[in-house]
């Protein structure tokens, strides 16, 4: 999806992948290898001005080892780590509000369940997260992660999450408050901006966010997922790359969060982050029996002309977000109906 904006700003885009089948790597020119291989990278890196990544997974000591070979690379080993180690990001961010949390390594640290562990690296999409009730259950847990970040469990009423993009000189813009709805730990649903907060509390996550992106000093589009309970708001996690949460910015925003994480990697002046209707509803397709979208097509496009389809080019399996459906307009029901309809449809949910 960097793909799009890159070319419209006349940016030459290479890829490393790690395989010819990756989504980007059928679309845009790449080079195949192994992103924990530092010395490919090294070689990759001198064809290149800029390096920015879009995944967590990326080893921080290779990311170290390209700045210390003085490749430019954003977001930076120093900011990256906090969405990298879920225990330093709660570190870092301890004067933000946040879920009460401690590191353990064993079940006699913790007196009361239930609770929520995370692994403390690598975990996404619901894994590596895990409601625990007991300590037998716990024990179990520490058997494959002996060490664990072990948090409050926050029985909230909505999740959001407010995307960010911050320049080397930082500037920095933000863009409408999002709310997810998650299932089993896969955001299936955005609407923005986010219906179940007042526009105060708005105002005050997105400032939240604005400022943890110049206290981490991240460079880039990053997203500040947050659980929201009456008027109180917790920070929950950070993802430094451009976000599922923040895809609707391809038809809703004037500027995406792809075209501003170019710009912002480059230090060009960021782009307008406002919203181009009153409501934006976006669903991501999971993976289901259908593998071939042209019959889903000739019957979601006659429906609904107004929708907006980005397929991933990727190998379709069960659960596997391979795409997603926009939808904007003034009409909240009918955008969420038309999109959640579209979206089972082509997960092959319904059939009509």
């Amino acid at each position: 999806m960097m793909v799009a904006p890159a070319t419209a700003l006349g940016i030459d885009l290479l890829l490393f992948a790690q395989s010819p089948a990756d989504s980007g790597a059928q679309i845009t020119h790449h080079v195949v290898g192994d992103y924990t291989d530092l010395a490919a990278l090294k070689e990759f890196a001198a064809k290149c001005d800029v390096v920015t990544f879009e995944h967590e997974l990326v080893p921080l000591s290779v990311i170290r080892g390209l700045e210390a070979a003085g490749v430019r690379i954003y977001p930076p080993a120093s900011a990256f780590i906090y969405s990298q180690d879920k225990a330093q990001m709660r570190e870092k961010l301890s004067s933000y509000p946040s879920p009460e949390w401690k590191v353990v390594t064993s079940t006699q640290e913790i007196e009361r369940y239930p609770l929520i562990a995370k692994a403390i690296s690598g975990g996404y999409d619901g894994r590596g997260v895990w409601k625990i009730n007991s300590q037998d259950e716990l024990a179990e847990i520490l058997k494959t992660n002996p060490k664990l970040l072990i948090e409050e469990l926050i029985s909230f009423d909505s999740e959001i999450a407010v995307m960010v993009a911050r320049s080397p000189h930082g500037q920095a813009t933000s863009w409408s408050p999002t709310e997810t709805v998650q299932e089993d730990g896969i955001c299936t649903l955005t609407i923005s901006p986010a219906q179940s907060i007042t526009p105060e509390l708005a105002e005050k996550a997105q400032k939240l966010a604005l400022d943890i992106a110049a206290e981490v000093g991240v460079v880039g589009v990053m997203a500040v997922e947050m659980f929201v309970k009456g008027e109180k708001i917790f920070i929950n996690e950070l993802a430094m790359r451009p976000h599922n949460s923040g895809h609707w910015t391809i038809d809703g925003a004037r500027t995406s969060q792809f075209e501003q994480h170019l710009r912002a990697i480059l230090d060009l002046p960021l782009g307008d982050p406002s919203m181009t209707a009153e409501y934006s509803v976006m669903g991501n397709i999971l993976g289901g029996e259908k593998t071939d979208m042209y019959r889903p097509y000739l019957h979601l496009m006659a429906r609904n002309p107004d929708l907006k389809f980005h397929q991933y080019k990727k190998e379709v399996r069960p659960g596997r977000k391979i795409g997603h459906v926009t939808a904007v307009g003034s009409d909240l029901l009918q955008l969420t109906t038309d999109v959640q309809h579209a979206r089972d449809y082509m997960s092959g949910a319904i059939d009509e």
